[in-house]
């Protein structure tokens, strides 16, 4: 499945997109805590979702020569979108974890080589979780409303910092076997 097709069609489902306002979409706060594409992905599959006429796009031109496409779902897209939106996924494989792979031949280390890493990782999520909870506490004051776009952003963010929490307490039970 492409999920990245469906992806960009709930950005353009939102509002209308330009290519690069796609990709910065990508890389900010809430969707790169559980997303990501480049740029390299991110028009190939415009390109394709346009010739499946589930994207239309208007062309500005800016300045003399710079053309600006901005992208809009059509009602095909919409309904794919709709019906991709609707789908109980099963549960995929777990994402992979470079730190818990070295974890799991930890016994290749010495102790203290370990306990360093151990303590690395956990200055390095909790400075995560701090700037997600700082995010938090600057992006809302309240919980938004059911059937607001801000809502998923809430949501997808709380489960960001609920993440980086409970990996902090796994390193932390993990470095008390060591110590």
């Amino acid at each position: 499945m492409r999920e990245l097709k469906y992806a960009i069609l709930g950005l353009v489902n939102r509002k209308p997109y330009t290519g690069y306002d796609i990709s910065r979409e990508f890389g900010d706060l809430v969707m790169s805590n559980f997303w990501h594409a480049r740029h390299s992905q991110i028009y190939p599959e415009l390109q394709r979702l346009t010739e499946e006429g589930c994207v239309e796009f208007d062309v500005t031109v800016q300045g003399q020569k710079m053309e600006k496409k901005c992208y809009h779902i059509t009602d095909k897209g919409h309904r794919e979108f709709m019906e991709w939106l609707n789908t109980d996924e099963e549960l995929g494989f777990t994402p992979k974890d470079v730190f818990r792979l070295r974890s799991y031949f930890a016994d290749g280390l010495e102790r203290a080589e370990y306990v360093q890493l151990l303590k690395s990782q956990l200055e390095k999520h909790s400075a995560k979780e701090k700037y997600l909870s700082d995010s938090m506490q600057s992006s809302f004051q309240e919980r938004p409303a059911v059937g607001t776009a801000q809502l998923g952003d809430y949501m997808v963010l709380e489960g960001a910092i609920m993440r980086e929490r409970t990996y902090m307490e796994w390193l932390e039970k993990c470095l008390s076997y060591y110590l």
